[in-house]
């Protein structure tokens, strides 16, 4: 049922940070849905999900893009898929969506509100995310980074490549993508890109720090 940890650990050398992708080979629907359905199913702080994955296919799109997005540009052309992961600008403890995610868990009304409260130190004293709206985006988009990085893992195990992008212009990317009327530009706001496809060539792999210069025991 499960895989072995040799299979996981051949996964993580087989994942380079792909470029050049194989334009003839694409991403069967199957394997794709399998890759999103890794990013819906990720953990967030406090089961916020706060994300969006907003799936980049059409073409003029895509070289609409390519002026403000040179992390990406020569990818737009080749890549089989590319996800751009959206971030929720508003995720408050007493926002209706973080009550929306409460209210999925069943909760009743008395321990929604006990919930809250608990959010609300967690958010003004504990992690301090309120201080601004910026702060309160940066958090939510460290968790779509736990999604993203679910989604390249879990591809690679099925031989899939990828790549992270931050590589653009973040105004204009959101300026772009909002005029398509895909999800509502008011409530998210980009956090980071990823491609996905089949490499064009072997990648050399970039070397790593050694465990015992990284890993510190405190014991």
């Amino acid at each position: 049922m499960f895989a072995t940890k040799q299979q996981v650990l051949d996964a993580f050398h087989f994942r380079c940070t792909t470029r050049y992708y194989d334009p003839e080979r694409k991403i069967s629907k199957e394997d794709f849905d399998y890759i999103l359905e890794l990013g819906r199913l990720s953990p967030s702080s406090v089961g916020s999900e706060p994300w969006q994955f907003l799936v980049v296919q059409n073409p003029e799109l895509r070289q609409a893009l390519k002026p403000v997005s040179w992390g990406m540009a020569t990818q737009l052309d080749d890549a089989s898929h590319v996800v751009v992961i959206l971030a929720n600008k508003h995720m408050r403890y007493d926002s209706e969506d973080f009550r929306a995610n409460l209210a999925r868990r069943g909760l009743t009304e008395e321990q929604m509100q006990a919930n809250m409260a608990t959010y609300q130190r967690f958010q003004t004293e504990h992690i301090n995310v309120l201080e601004n709206d910026r702060t309160l985006f940066d958090w939510a988009s460290k968790q779509t980074y736990i999604a993203l990085a679910n989604m390249m893992t879990g591809a690679a195990l099925i031989g899939i490549d990828s790549c992270p992008i931050e590589g653009f212009n973040y105004a204009e990317v959101n300026r772009i993508l909002a005029q398509t009327g895909a999800y509502d530009a008011e409530k998210y706001a980009v956090s980071v890109a990823v491609t996905f496809g089949y490499r064009a060539k072997e990648i050399r792999p970039k070397s790593r720090k050694p465990l015992n210069e990284i890993v510190h025991w405190i014991e």
